[in-house]
């Protein structure tokens, strides 16, 4: 029975994993989550009991609590999804996004390499223990942007434009540099835009049906036209299992649902499937180092790994819109105190 590791598991795509791996294996399932804005127990209410799960709030980055979660819970995988996500957030405060993407990733590194190394004390022994791995939830964001054509590949230099994106990068070298400077088994996986319940209403997507639902506009960056892959959270889930069971160690793997759509394309669905009015649409100012384009090509997961996604958009656009429908009022917990003051600052410049 592994014992998993799981960071940020309050967070939206860590709240579908956490549920995903408890519902397929028989695995324990430890969840640090520091609970910031975006993280909410109530995701997990539904398991809190169960004996395979345990919940413990903290930060990666406190080197003496992760320690001991991996001596008390005998941590032999790590997935890590702790971060701070949000580009608008980094380019308002970058030193955040410093300290919980890029040290907290080398705080949880270093404590895998302490209590995984045959024989830690030997700085030349690469030699790890049997069946443990670290895996990196990253974003497509580390590639940058492309122009009208192409698609990111693993090979695709890295060329981060935003704080966000610049720290999730260093904190993939990071990942890298443990593997080839201590021989640690690691995996990077390297997603595009996510979509599905639980995810917090800053986003474009939940964002716009909560506007849409209380009548009011909705901001839209520049023209509208910044294309993303979007991706169904729960095919990300499904590619993240197929890679940390099956991934070659040290290798990245894209994971991309074949759906590239417009921010303006996915607004105006959203508005007709609500039967609301386009009227509603406001065009805001375009964020500074806004990319215009990314486009995951899965070739290597689909090909080497056997995973594909499940979903079509439109079979999951519309099941996401049903999820936020009938969890309004979990909306209506969300969307309150600290959110709505940065809702405010990010979109109305009050």
């Amino acid at each position: 029975m592994k014992n998993i590791l799981i960071t940020g598991g309050a967070g939206f795509i860590g709240t579908n994993f956490v549920k995903h791996m408890l519902s397929t294996y028989d695995y324990n399932i430890v969840n640090l989550d520091a609970l910031t804005y975006a993280g909410n127990l109530e995701n997990l209410r539904d398991i809190e009991n169960n004996e395979r799960y345990t919940f413990i709030r903290g930060d990666i980055a406190d080197v003496q609590l992760v320690d001991e979660i991996f001596a008390k819970y005998k941590i032999d995988t790590v997935v890590n999804f702790a971060a701070e996500s949000h580009v608008d957030r980094s380019i308002e405060n970058p030193e955040i996004f410093l300290m919980t993407n890029v040290r907290g990733t080398q705080v949880l590194l270093d404590a895998a390499k302490k209590h995984w190394k045959v024989n830690p004390h030997d700085k030349y022994c690469r030699e790890f223990k049997e069946g443990v791995k670290y895996l990196q939830v990253s974003t497509d964001e580390v590639y940058g942007t492309l122009g009208k054509t192409g698609m990111f590949t693993e090979t695709t230099p890295l060329a981060p434009n935003s704080p966000y994106s610049a720290s999730k990068t260093s904190a993939d070298l990071f990942v890298r540099a443990y593997h080839e400077t201590f021989g640690m088994p690691v995996n990077i996986t390297r997603c595009s835009n996510n979509y599905g319940p639980y995810q917090f209403p800053e986003k474009l997507i939940p964002l716009m049906i909560n506007n849409c639902l209380k009548g009011q506009q909705l901001p839209v960056y520049g023209d509208g036209m910044q294309i993303r892959d979007w991706l169904h959270v729960k095919d990300h889930c499904t590619g993240i299992d197929t890679v940390l069971h099956k991934g070659k160690v040290g290798e990245v793997y894209n994971i991309g649902g074949n759906n590239e759509k417009a921010n303006i394309e996915i607004v105006k669905l959203i508005i007709e499937n609500l039967g609301k009015s386009e009227e509603m649409i406001k065009y805001v100012q375009d964020r500074p180092g806004h990319d215009r384009r990314y486009a995951i090509d899965n070739t290597k997961i689909t090909t080497e790994l056997g995973w594909s996604p499940s979903y079509t958009f439109e079979q999951g656009i519309k099941e996401t819109i049903e999820w936020y429908l009938t969890n309004q009022d979990w909306m209506e917990k969300i969307v309150s105190g600290e959110y709505m003051s940065y809702y405010k600052e990010m979109y109305t410049g009050v």
